[in-house]
């Protein structure tokens, strides 16, 4: 999800949205394209407009390893980089159309009504847009449970540290980055209840400058592992720099901290790129909303680096196990906010929709999410 920060988190909430179509996991949410007289499989041409670069080394460049899946189907691809949430989305996508694609992807939460709109224009073409919630008959949204990969990149964090002050660089107070941190935070307390998270905000998704800066910031106030929902690896260069650890996101970055990186959420767009693309080709294509994790291969975590605790392997790969059989899941309560309030019963788990627009911090979070 990628959008400009507490203005449209205060506008979701107003709005009151759901995404009760999420409960499904990828259920079909409309009706089969085949009858609207879409192209045929073998004309197909698939575009991509993304917010970053493709060698970001994080959200980007994960979706772009997708795009190269498709290639490697031998299905041509283009694709425009760097575009930004504003009518820059919508001229993006009507050059792909004018380009000859006829499969589109927006990989940003802000490109959402950009998409919408010029779908209505084009019905002929296939749209699957990242992370939104506005669907239509030739548009799907999609998006990975990476929470569920947060949780176990916490449970290294949560064994690595010997201060018992773990830092979170965020970009933005939106409820994916804040179900993010619960997760992980809930992660680290499933090992080390004596450790707590403290969250600075950066209000951006890619500023190296800013993104180190703010590591550094916690790394000054004692923290010894930093994690991160940022597009760069400056908060992994910073605690590498101070002697501290760190968690990645996105892809694997073990390369750019090597002394410092322990593991990384990662996200395998590819999974549902090729499956979307497939099912055009196959002619059974439906407009729905996929939100996959574990147990289809969309999120995983990255191998556990020679910088972890021996014991990490073991704790990670039994809750791995648990999450992916359907045996748990992180947010299953008894679940307190951080004044102590009960805000999910012992034994109840959070609905898809109650995690999807998730605006409180769990207990052991030290900072507070701006309104």
């Amino acid at each position: 999800m990628r959008t400009s920060g507490k203005k449209l988190w205060a506008f979701l909430l107003a709005l009151g949205l759901v995404v009760s179509a999420f409960a499904g996991g990828g259920k079909d949410a409309g009706k089969a394209s085949a009858a609207t007289g879409k192209p045929a499989g073998d004309t197909l041409k698939v575009g991509f407009v993304y917010i970053g670069a493709i060698n970001d080394e994080g959200y980007t460049q994960a979706h772009d390893k997708g795009r190269l899946a498709i290639e490697a189907l031998g299905i041509k691809t283009a694709y425009i980089e760097n575009v930004a949430e504003n009518a820059d989305c919508e001229k993006a996508i009507r050059d792909l159309i004018d380009q000859g694609c006829t499969v589109i992807y927006t990989n940003s939460f802000g490109f959402m009504d950009w998409t919408i709109k010029v779908a209505a224009d084009n019905p002929q073409v296939y749209f699957g847009h990242c992370s939104g919630y506005k669907r239509a008959p030739n548009v799907s949204t999609y998006f990975g449970k990476i929470y569920q990969a947060r949780y176990l990149s916490g449970i290294a964090a949560g064994l690595k540290t010997t201060a018992n002050q773990i830092g979170y660089v965020a970009a933005m107070p939106i409820p994916e980055v804040i179900r993010g941190i619960n997760a992980f935070t809930l992660g680290v307390q499933s090992v080390n209840p004596n450790a707590t998270v403290e969250v600075i905000w950066t209000n951006t998704w890619y500023d190296p400058s800013v993104e180190k800066q703010a590591a550094l910031e916690l790394l000054n106030k004692g923290c010894d592992v930093i994690a991160q929902h940022q597009d760069t690896t400056a908060p992994q260069i910073a605690a590498q720099e101070r002697g501290a650890f760190a968690v990645g996101y996105n892809v694997a970055t073990a390369s750019a901290a090597p002394r410092a990186y322990l593991t990384a959420p990662l996200f395998h767009w590819e999974v549902f790129y090729v499956d979307d693309v497939k099912s055009i080709q196959a002619g059974t294509w439906k407009s729905r909303a996929y939100w996959e994790g574990f147990s289809n291969g969309t999120v995983s975590l990255d191998t556990l680096t020679g910088n972890n605790v021996p014991e990490a392997t073991e704790k990670v790969a039994e809750a791995q196990a648990k999450i992916t059989a359907g045996a748990f899941d992180p947010f299953t309560g008894p679940l307190t906010d951080q004044s102590g309030t009960v805000k999910v019963p012992a034994g109840v788990k959070m609905t898809d929709d109650e995690i999807w627009n998730m605006g409180w911090f769990v207990q052991g979070i030290i900072g507070t999410i701006p309104q």
